[in-house]
């Protein structure tokens, strides 16, 4: 088999798949008892100890590693001593960034408790929703929110509470962790780890199951190709900013690579451009995982300029596809910053393509090439065959990282997870000869314009390139005559007078006829989920309830 496939796509005519080219990733076997927690622990380097893992910007407080291991022994054993939790059980977690949530999250994990972390800016009913999909016995919040969750069978613990400090601390009333002889919980690599919650940019948020061996299989080959990744001779010890929440799969797998690698951890609790500068700043931060918006405003913010961010190194940039504009401007401004991008969905554990090393961030526009231990195929929407190199369709991916299903509802389910397991992303993609994969858009976004398609993501990047657009975003318009109109709703920059006339004008001398912008509202700001992405559907229906271009 190996034999056949091409070693520059990864494409084989035989199965017509594509592979990963990346090196094989060992990963434990299967069937050995293990849990994301004692995996990613087992990773972290000996001469980590005195290490700072964890930085709380908000209250610039500082948790070496062997305190932070020390705190994870203390809340597993007061939890399991202090509460009736055990194996199986699910946890709900709405709270902000804070020094709590990982220990909370290791601890929750090392006992074989399914941790199921939210939004904290969720609604009272976004917040049942989640609950009855996710069905916890126990919450754990911030006195702020917990009012938001209904009320579950061993309650909510309040995480900002002398109570929950006493029990990290290991002074709980229930003796020190480390004379109490906590029970070994033996967890098996396919139990469930977590239930995130998907985006829900399409519809109703889904609750996505994701085991220990798809967080294992995650983090191994981020671990073991991590001397493709950095330079370490020279460098300084990798400082990372994390500006995502926790609660998201990005945030969420990023969290638990970055502690296995040993690395040091600032977490904001809530982001705000110019706080993320002063970080930077302060803390020497080499490296950030990042959304597309927060490069356009790193390569336009005059803001900038005030800040030292010469520690810079690298950003990780995920959730939506950049733009080669947008990259280069990105590189004018910062030339010693590399850019990698990444492409993954919650139900993929948020890995599926990366780029690795200077060479593949050169490629503007992909979302590099297949992760270790996957494979893709670029299948037709319409005949459903399997389409090679060069070729667009929907991706359909397929690895140990792929998720079980989603939670109580299994017709979604069936929707998303074909009988061989390959899960069906619902993004039209292709592979080019050397294996890098572009996203066009998502299928299900595509605007319907008389009998062409045109991906509003397209539009997007034209937009960004002019310099009086702070942001923009793209929706389809109802038109009797032609279906669906693009219209693209502005965000100026300050002090801009920019009119919709010219607007249009700029986009449609750089695209086909077809493509053009029809119709255009100016707005103060672009509505975006946690991780970046676009709220379409509240543009739509923003458009459809004004009716008229002056919103």
């Amino acid at each position: 088999m190996a034999n056949q496939v091409d070693p520059s796509s990864g494409f084989c005519p035989q199965t017509r798949t594509f592979h990963s080219l990346r090196p094989d990733v060992p990963l434990p076997p299967p069937s050995q008892p293990l849990s994301i927690t004692d995996y990613a622990l087992s990773l972290i380097p000996q001469t980590a100890s005195s290490t700072t893992v964890l930085i709380d910007y908000d209250a610039d407080r500082r948790v070496s590693y062997s305190l932070f291991l020390q705190q994870i022994k203390n809340l597993a054993s007061s939890l399991a001593y202090l509460t009736p939790l055990s194996k199986g059980h699910v946890a709900f977690i709405l709270s902000p960034a804070s020094l709590h949530i990982p220990v909370l999250y290791y601890s929750l994990l090392s006992l074989g408790v399914t941790i199921s972390p939210a939004n904290p800016m969720g609604s009272e009913s976004e917040v049942a929703h989640q609950v009855e999909l996710a069905q916890p016995v126990i919450a754990f919040a911030t006195s702020s929110i917990a009012h938001k969750i209904p009320k579950l069978r061993y309650g909510t613990v309040i995480i900002d509470s002398p109570q929950f400090l006493s029990m990290t601390n290991g002074t709980s009333g229930s003796g020190n962790a480390d004379n109490r002889g906590v029970r070994r919980v033996q967890i098996s690599q396919s139990e469930p780890a977590a239930i995130l919650f998907s985006s829900g940019t399409t519809g109703r948020v889904k609750g996505v199951l994701l085991t220990h061996r798809n967080l294992i299989a995650l983090i191994g080959g981020f671990y073991h190709l991590r001397h493709l990744m950095y330079s370490p001779e020279n460098e300084p010890d990798p400082v990372s900013l994390f500006t995502l929440p926790l609660f998201h799969v990005f945030g969420f797998f990023m969290l638990i690579r970055a502690i296995s690698m040993g690395e040091t951890l600032v977490l904001m609790q809530r982001f705000d451009f110019e706080g993320m500068l002063k970080a930077v700043e302060r803390y020497k931060i080499t490296y950030m995982p990042v959304s597309p918006p927060l490069i356009v405003a790193l390569a336009k913010s005059e803001l900038v300029k005030k800040y030292d961010l010469s520690s810079m190194r690298l950003l990780g940039c995920g959730g939506a596809p950049l733009g080669k504009e947008v990259a280069e401007n990105f590189h004018a401004r910062f030339p010693d910053v590399e850019v990698v991008q990444g492409y993954g969905l919650t139900e993929s554990g948020g890995g599926a393509t990366r780029m690795i090393g200077p060479e593949e961030a050169k490629r503007h526009g992909s979302v590099g090439r297949l992760a270790e231990n996957m494979e893709a195929k670029i299948v037709d929407p319409v005949t459903g065959e399997s389409l090679p190199p060069g070729q667009r369709g929907e991706l359909w991916l397929k690895g140990p990282t792929i998720m079980k299903g989603y939670v109580r509802n299994e017709e979604a389910t069936a929707e998303t997870l074909d009988p061989e397991g390959w899960l069906k992303t619902g993004d039209l993609c292709y592979f080019d000869s050397d294996g890098f994969l572009y996203i066009v858009d998502r299928l299900k976004e595509l605007i319907k314009y008389k009998a062409y398609q045109v991906p509003p993501a397209e539009l997007e990047h034209i937009l960004h390139t002019h310099p009086d657009i702070a942001d923009a975003a793209v929706v389809p318009y109802p038109d009797e005559e032609a279906g669906q109109i693009p219209m693209a709703f502005v965000v100026r920059k300050p002090g801009s007078n920019i009119n919709a006339d010219e607007v249009m004008d700029y986009v449609a001398k750089q695209v086909a006829p077809y493509k053009k912008i029809r119709r255009v509202a100016f707005i103060n700001a672009i509505p975006k989920n946690p991780a970046g992405k676009i709220l379409r559907r509240e543009l739509v229906d923003s458009a459809l309830s004004s009716g008229s271009s002056k919103l």
